[in-house]
């Protein structure tokens, strides 16, 4: 009989949302961390490794297209880690029995996880246009810029919820954060392919944090390189593919 009470989706999600939002703010350790790792590795890339990496160049513009996606992974790799304990301490399965949609319960971690990001990018910005980044975006650059890392993170968001909900314990879904880390490193985030071996410099031109990168790179410094086309297309396809897989786990760990 209560499932069949109407109940406005816009209210469930809503809710849902503000509970992710508390839940991340009554945790300031993993907030901080997930704020001020990019920070910290920004400063390294720049100040440690710039000189050797940098080959005499502006390494600070090089290096702060990939620190942001690092952002979206950092907070990726948290979310994972909050629904994994939402699936573990039975939270979900009580839901269930309610009459919520699954969308709403899933997107309230998602529009938690956008938001830390977006605070965390906006810090990076800021600490790197301290260190030196001189961007020579306009206008459009600066809207291009903020709508593909916007994308990126949305999918690599529900790429974390789906790996939340498949991970068999918070522990396991921790170790998602391995993956993101490693990932950008072997792409352009930090050096050109071409400097790769040939199998790595191979990897990385077929993974989609290089596409991405050199977009973001083009549209804020001028680099050579933009791809914008294939970066919006791996975007897509990691959002419509994660947020099926999600929903699907979702609905099966109920029938679990």
């Amino acid at each position: 009989a209560l499932a069949a009470v109407p109940h406005p989706a816009w209210r469930d999600t809503a809710a849902l949302v503000a509970r992710a939002l508390r839940r991340s703010a009554r945790t300031p350790d993993a907030l901080v961390m997930g704020i001020a790792l990019p920070v910290m590795l920004m400063l390294m890339f720049v100040y440690v490794f710039g000189g050797a990496l940098g080959g005499g160049g502006r390494y600070v513009d090089y290096v702060v297209p990939g620190i942001l996606l690092l952002c979206a992974g950092y907070g990726a790799s948290t979310t994972a880690v909050a629904v994994s304990q939402d699936v573990s301490g039975g939270l979900l399965t009580r839901l269930r029995a309610m009459p919520v949609r699954a969308s709403s319960v899933l997107t309230g971690h998602v529009v938690e996880s956008v938001v830390r990001s977006t605070v965390s990018t906006v810090l990076v910005v800021g600490v790197a246009l301290a260190a030196g980044f001189r961007p020579t975006a306009g206008v459009a650059g600066w809207l291009g810029t903020v709508m593909l890392v916007g994308l990126w993170v949305l999918a690599l968001t529900w790429v974390a919820v789906a790996m939340g909900l498949v991970a068999s314990s918070p522990e396991s879904a921790s170790a998602f954060s391995f993956v993101v880390m490693f990932v950008p490193y072997v792409s352009s985030a930090f050096v050109p392919p071409d400097t790769m071996p040939s199998a790595l410099a191979w990897v990385a031109a077929y993974q989609p944090v290089t596409p991405v990168t050199d977009t973001v790179r083009a549209w804020l410094v001028g680099a050579p390189g933009a791809n914008p086309w294939v970066a919006l297309a791996w975007c897509g396809a990691l959002l419509a593919v994660a947020r099926a897989w999600a929903l699907v786990a979702y609905r099966r760990r109920g029938q679990g």
